[in-house]
């Protein structure tokens, strides 16, 4: 079955694809092709119907029995290209006039298509290297999945760093603006300050290195034993004192042997007066 029908039979539906059993006879010829037309019978009743070629319109007809379902329009109205008949085609051979409002038609035609063609040739070139797209799409990929794993590491070790266990949302530039104000925590862990100075200690040399500018190290320590040699003597560093002095001297250290003296002499926690009882006596 070449399309969609209705039987007039039973009035069921026969779909399109439908295989039969059909009488074929040749019925006439247009120009040079056959004409034949087709008689089966309904596999859902006992009903017949008949169907004919038409090379001229490149379709089929149904003669009687059965009712073609209309699923047809008009190319025209779709952009669609519609092949000229033979009577058109011949009268644009013959007659000039005909042929002269055919061309017209043809560029008003041309005009109102030109949009849709241009966007075609658009995308036509858009897929005209396909290897080379396909190569830039598969490069643009890698890079981005290379970013984006580069990403979830990063992210893993802080949620790990800070026992985390939350989704962190992709950075954005006013994060970035926020971070770079804030320091509020130390550039390293306390486990990389132990590294690091583990490592500059295990780098230090065991001796302090030598000096190399040791002449001129020998002159200035010369320099300084000089200046202490010719440095002049105070009187105190002779042991010269004056007699001023010395009065000083011997009166504070009487002074000081004195308020020893006191300090060794013990004192009695009970204080009394022996002659107390005696004056008592008298007065009474």
């Amino acid at each position: 079955m070449p399309f969609n029908i209705w039987c007039n039979g039973c009035e069921n539906h026969i779909g399109m694809g439908v295989r039969y059993n059909a009488e074929k006879t040749k019925v006439g010829m247009y120009y040079t092709t056959p004409i034949y037309k087709f008689r089966m019978k309904c596999h859902l009743c006992t009903n017949h119907f008949e169907i004919q070629t038409d090379p001229q319109n490149l379709d089929y007809v149904i003669l009687n029995g059965a009712q073609r379902q209309e699923r047809r329009w008009d190319p025209t109205q779709n952009e669609q290209v519609v092949p000229e008949d033979k009577e058109v085609s011949k009268k644009l051979s013959t007659d000039s006039m005909f042929c002269l409002e055919h061309s017209v038609n043809d560029k008003v035609k041309q005009k109102t298509i030109l949009p849709s063609l241009l966007k075609l040739e658009e995308s036509k070139e858009k897929w005209k290297e396909d290897y080379l797209l396909n190569k830039t799409l598969r490069q643009q990929f890698r890079e981005k999945k290379k970013e984006v794993a580069c990403i979830e590491k990063r992210d893993k070790q802080l949620l790990e760093r800070y026992s985390l266990n939350i989704t962190l949302l992709p950075e954005t530039d006013e994060d970035r603006r926020l971070a770079g104000l804030l320091k509020l925590d130390s550039l390293h862990t306390i486990e990389e300050k132990q590294r690091i100075n583990r490592e500059e200690a295990l780098s230090r040399p065991l001796f302090s290195p030598p000096c190399k500018n040791i002449p001129a190290v020998a002159n200035s320590i010369k320099e300084i034993k000089v200046k202490k040699i010719l440095k002049p003597l105070t009187r105190t560093e002779l042991g010269i004192i004056q007699k001023d002095n010395c009065k000083k001297v011997i009166e504070s250290q009487e002074e000081f042997n004195k308020l020893k003296e006191t300090n060794n002499s013990k004192t009695s926690l009970v204080a009394f007066d022996y002659g107390s009882s005696d004056s008592d006596e008298d007065n009474a």
